[in-house]
């Protein structure tokens, strides 16, 4: 039994080391705010996603009339949103095959619903893995699309946000390992080659943006729910405290 439990633990030890380390060695910089409850911020993310991410990128669980929700109407969601021929009432997806992205990018780029609620379940940490990815891409004349990333290494994606921030390159460091008595190579940061049509902190802000949205997208009732669960703990606590003072007062009455 001894010898069983201890290979259970060895084996599940084994199966999650590696994704341990790679979230250790993932350094996450945290997103600026919390746009996902910012009816203004969510609406610069809808734009941002629309235009420069709804090309490659589907999200087929999202209408574009649950814009509503962020305060668009449909004549701001016709005049801004819609590409030629989709409707309000359409849901947001693209007319890029999976076969198609598997052959332009090497692998097909994945349905953007539920992105952020899938990188927290994952990492923990899902707005700021995807504010820090978006952050992250660098020049690389050795990858297909000509850019790579330090959070998504050999990442298939091109960094459709570049005329917005500019292009930059990583800077790495030669170190020499103790352990293990080779070279290797330490990332110390980026270095701005030519810049974009944003400063460092309009950028920044935009990406916030971006991610509040996609937080948003993934559960767009999740404001209202969290407002829900309060008042209902409150009508709990109100309901319950007379029945509480009751079961006091029979509890205690023969005690003097």
């Amino acid at each position: 039994m001894k010898k069983l439990l201890l290979t259970l633990l060895l084996a599940f030890a084994a199966g999650h080391a590696p994704a341990a380390l790679a979230e250790d060695e993932i350094k996450l910089d945290h997103v600026l705010a919390d746009q996902s409850t910012n009816v203004q911020a969510l609406q610069h993310g809808a734009q941002i996603f629309v235009n420069y991410c709804l090309n490659c990128h589907g999200a087929a669980s999202m209408r574009y009339n649950r814009l509503h929700d962020i305060g668009l109407t449909d004549e701001q969601i016709k005049a801004s949103l819609l590409f030629s021929g989709d409707k309000v009432g359409d849901l947001m997806t693209i007319a890029l095959t999976k076969k198609d992205g598997k052959a332009w990018f090497g692998a097909a780029p994945p349905d953007l619903s539920v992105i952020a609620r899938s990188k927290s379940s994952e990492l923990g940490s899902g707005p700021d893995w995807l504010y820090t990815y978006l952050r992250s891409f660098y020049r690389d004349d050795s990858r297909p699309t000509g850019w790579n990333n330090t959070v998504f290494p050999n990442v298939g994606m091109p960094h459709v946000l570049y005329e917005l921030q500019g292009t930059q390159r990583a800077v790495y460091k030669e170190e020499k390992d103790e352990h293990e008595g080779k070279t290797v190579r330490k990332f110390e940061g980026f270095e701005l080659e030519k810049p974009g049509t944003l400063t460092k902190l309009q950028y920044d802000e935009t990406v916030s943006d971006l991610v509040g949205y996609l937080v948003w997208m993934g559960e767009p009732e999740a404001a209202h729910r969290k407002q829900l669960g309060v008042l209902v703990l409150i009508f709990l606590s109100l309901l319950l405290l007379p029945c509480a003072w009751w079961l006091h007062h029979v509890y205690w009455k023969d005690v003097h």
